[in-house]
C-alpha cells in the first residue's frame, strides 16, 4: 500500500472518529431536550408579566392623582358657589347679578365635569386592577413552573456534563489527529446539516439516505480516497472500517 493510501486510510479513520464523538456530543446535548428554550420562554414570559404590572401600576397611580383632583376641584367650586351665592344677596343691581350667576354655573359645569371623571376612573381602576390580580396569579404558576423545570434540567445536567467533558476530551484528542484540510472540510459540512453529520456509513447500498452506485461502493471499501456522497457531499465510509475506527474509545 503507497504512502498516500495509508495516509488517506488514517485521515478516513480519524475523521469517523470524530464524527462519532460528534454525535455522541449531539446526543448528550439532546438529552437536556428543550428544556433550556423552554425555561427560556417561561423566564420572557415572566419578566413581560412584571413590566405589565408595573405600567398597570403606573397608570393606576396617574389615574388615582387625576381623580383626587377632581375631588379637589368639586370641593373648590362648591366652595365658590356657596360664595357667589352669598355675594348675589347683597349685590345692587342685575349686572352684577348675572354675572355671579355666570360663575355659579361655571362652576357647576366644573362640577359635573368632575364627577363624570371621578365615574369613569371607577371602572377604569377596577379593570386594571383585575388586570393586576391575573397577571400575578399567572406569575404564581409561572414560578412554579421555572421551579420545576430548572430542578428538571439540573437533574439532567448533573448526569449529562460529566460525559459530555470526557467527550469533549476525547474529541480534542480526536481533532488533532486531523489533516486542517480534511478538518476544514468536515467542520463546513457539519455547520450544513442540521444532525451535524459530515461522515456517513455505507449500508445495504445507501449512505445518508440516497443510494450509492456499486462501483463507488467498491471504492469507498478501499479505503483509499475520501469520497463524497454525490448528492450531499458527506464523506462516505463503510460500516466495517466505522466500527473498527471507533471500537477502541473509551466512552
Amino acid at each position: 500500500m503507497s504512502t498516500t493510501e495509508t495516509t488517506i486510510s488514517s485521515q478516513l479513520r480519524a475523521l469517523i472518529r470524530l464524527q462519532h464523538i460528534d454525535t455522541l456530543i449531539y446526543q448528550v446535548v439532546k438529552e437536556q431536550g428543550d428544556l433550556p428554550e423552554e425555561i427560556k420562554d417561561l423566564e420572557d414570559e415572566s419578566a413581560g408579566l412584571q413590566t405589565r404590572i408595573s405600567k398597570i401600576k403606573q397608570e393606576q397611580e396617574e389615574t388615582d392623582q387625576s381623580r383626587r383632583r377632581s375631588e379637589f376641584d368639586i370641593e373648590e367650586a362648591e366652595s365658590l358657589i356657596k360664595k357667589y351665592q352669598d355675594q348675589q344677596l347683597q349685590v345692587r343691581n342685575n349686572r352684577e347679578y348675572d354675572a355671579l350667576s355666570k360663575e355659579i354655573e361655571a362652576q357647576r359645569e366644573r362640577i359635573a365635569e368632575a364627577k363624570e371623571l371621578i365615574s369613569s376612573t371607577d371602572g377604569i381602576l377596577d379593570e386594571s386592577s383585575a388586570q393586576i390580580e391575573q397577571a400575578q396569579e399567572r406569575l404564581s404558576e409561572l414560578e412554579s413552573i421555572l421551579v420545576d423545570k430548572r430542578t428538571q434540567l439540573e437533574e439532567v445536567l448533573t448526569t449529562t456534563e460529566k460525559q459530555k467533558s470526557h467527550l469533549e476530551k476525547l474529541r480534542s484528542e480526536a481533532e488533532s489527529m486531523v489533516d486542517e484540510r480534511y478538518l476544514h472540510a468536515y467542520q463546513r459540512l457539519r455547520k450544513r446539516y442540521r444532525d451535524g453529520r459530515a461522515v456517513v456509513r455505507l449500508d445495504r447500498g445507501a449512505a445518508g439516505g440516497f443510494a450509492v452506485p456499486p462501483q463507488r461502493q467498491m471504492e469507498i471499501r478501499q479505503r483509499n480516497r475520501i469520497i463524497p456522497c454525490e448528492q450531499t457531499g458527506r464523506i462516505i465510509v463503510d460500516s466495517e472500517f466505522y466500527e473498527q475506527a471507533t471500537s477502541d474509545l473509551a466512552i
